[in-house]
Order: C-alpha cells, then structure tokens, then sequence
C-alpha cells in the first residue's frame, strides 16, 4: 500500500513506464475527506476507463483553501493511506495548490476524471487537458454519497 503513494517527480517518471508500455493513464482528482461509498463506486468506473488509475490527492492545506477552516477531517496521510488500499487505485499523489491543474499537465494523463456533477459546468482542468490532446470524462455519482452530509448528520446527532 505505502508504494502506491509517490511524490510528483517519482509518479512521473513512473508514468513514463507505463506509457512505454502502452497503458492508458486515467487521473481524477479531489479531498476524499471521510471516504464513503459513493467514492468507492466512482473511483471503481474512472479505472475501468484504462490500465492505470492515478489519485491526485488534495493537501489539507488545499482542502482549507476548499471546504473552509474545519476541513479536511482526516488528515492528509490517512486519506492517502485509505485511497491507497483500494484495488482500483494505483497511484496517490498529494499537491498542495487550489487546482491539479499544474500536475496534470505534468502528468499529462489520458483521460482526466471528474464527476457528473460536474458535466455542463466550466472545470479548471479543461483547458490543461485540452492543451495537451487528452480528454475529460464524467462518471455517474452515488445518490446520497458525501463527506459533508455525514458530517452534517454527525453534528445533527450531537
């Protein structure tokens, strides 16, 4: 588990590898703060769109910049520790500005994940993607799933 969490230069050059050998590279992004189901179910379909699934994983001080003050909840080496065990991930990378933007067009994946909450509307990494010839693809979200309503139901039930 603890190898599937890579600095910035290490997942590059590991990147590099994988595309030497063909494989699709499939990015998504977020603060994966108090990991639910609805995360399992969308990180499950973006690695089914290739071979290699990389998690770029906001910083707690991204998160603050985010959600506000009182976030994350879990701290930013559990949230890797916790994504890094999932079967469909292969790779967790922490950055700590506003956007993944700067890593992607770094990384420069295949395919950038977002979720369908998201399609229709302007997103920060489209022009990086765009500018690099991947794409940008929508996978469905799970009903319900969020971080911030279980922790709103928490303080309900205080």
């Amino acid at each position: 588990m603890r190898n599937k969490i890579v600095a910035q230069d290490v997942l590059i050059e590991k990147i590099k590898e994988c595309r030497k050998r063909g494989m699709r590279i499939v990015s998504t992004s977020g603060c994966f703060d108090i990991l639910h189901a609805g995360h399992v179910m969308y990180l499950e379909e973006a690695r089914e769109r290739g071979d290699i699934l990389i998690v770029l994983l906001n910083a707690d001080s991204s998160v603050r910049m985010l959600k506000g003050p009182q976030r994350p909840v879990v701290p930013q080496e559990e949230r890797a520790a916790v994504l890094a065990g999932l079967a469909a991930v292969d790779y967790v990378c922490v950055f700590s500005e506003r956007t993944p933007c700067g890593l992607i067009g770094r990384l420069q994946p295949d395919i950038v994940v977002k979720g369908g909450d998201y399609r229709g509307q302007a997103i920060p990494e489209m022009e990086t993607v765009q500018a690099y010839g991947g794409a940008v693809q929508y996978v469905s979200l799970a009903a319900g799933c969020s971080s911030t309503a279980i922790i709103e139901q928490i303080k309900r039930s205080m």
